[in-house]
């Protein structure tokens, strides 16, 4: 976001970041923006796992089983969604374009910025909770008994589709950024192409490396996780 605003360079946000967080630890782990992003992550997955839940029990499934189905990308999506833009009204006032102060109020965020942030989270959304279990029979299909032994289809799946989805997110997120940094008016669709067009590479770099730990690692913890729960549960 600060990368987007131009209020510093991606690597110097990256630096500062990381410097921050090496010599003072508590400055950044009990900061406002990680516990934003803690409920963001932790309220979709307890999402996704109540519905998975609660299905196996109508169902009468095993309760180790998961769903793909409309319902939980519907419920996943609309805890996610609400959760991360209020997320992201929060991020774009604090990491925004520079200028302004204490004083001044922060300028509120447009429905087109709200739109286009909740169409790039129910990409995501579908990508790590929906298609892994709807790939991973393909994957398994075509993967080598020697691979199998070490990696299943379903858990590549679970890195590969949550990043490979941000390709398609991430100018969705940039220029929902550049309609709040520059408002309707301020700007045209040439010139919002040009920084979308700009931002995209680094952008989806820096996207993948959040996400992959996020849905990616997360993913395949909370399904083992998840399982060996419900296993002592049921036995």
């Amino acid at each position: 976001m600060e990368n987007a605003s131009g209020r510093r360079p991606l690597s110097t946000s990256l630096l500062t970041s990381l410097t921050t967080l090496l010599t003072r630890p508590q400055a950044i782990l009990l900061s406002r923006p990680t516990a934003l992003v803690f409920a963001l992550y932790a309220g979709t997955y307890l999402t996704a796992n109540a519905l998975d839940t609660l299905s196996s029990t109508v169902s009468n499934s095993p309760a180790t089983s998961t769903t793909s189905g409309p319902a939980k990308f519907a419920a996943s999506s609309a805890t996610n969604v609400g959760l991360c833009v209020y997320k992201d009204q929060v991020f774009v006032r604090l990491f925004g374009p520079p200028g302004g102060g204490a004083s001044t109020p922060p300028r509120p965020v447009s429905l087109p910025s709200y739109l286009l942030f909740t169409t790039r989270d129910c990409l995501t959304i579908f990508a790590s909770f929906n298609l892994p279990p709807l790939l991973a029979p393909r994957i398994d299909a075509r993967l080598s008994d020697a691979l199998k032994r070490s990696v299943s289809g379903l858990t590549a799946a679970q890195f590969l589709a949550p990043a490979s989805v941000q390709l398609l997110s991430t100018p969705i997120h940039l220029l929902g950024l550049d309609m709040y940094n520059r408002p309707e008016g301020t700007a045209s669709w040439r010139q919002r192409w040009h920084v979308v067009r700009t931002n995209w590479l680094v952008s989806t770099a820096a996207r993948v490396c959040r996400i992959v730990p996020a849905f990616g690692v997360g993913g395949v913890v909370n399904t083992k996780t998840r399982r060996h729960l419900m296993e002592q549960v049921a036995g």
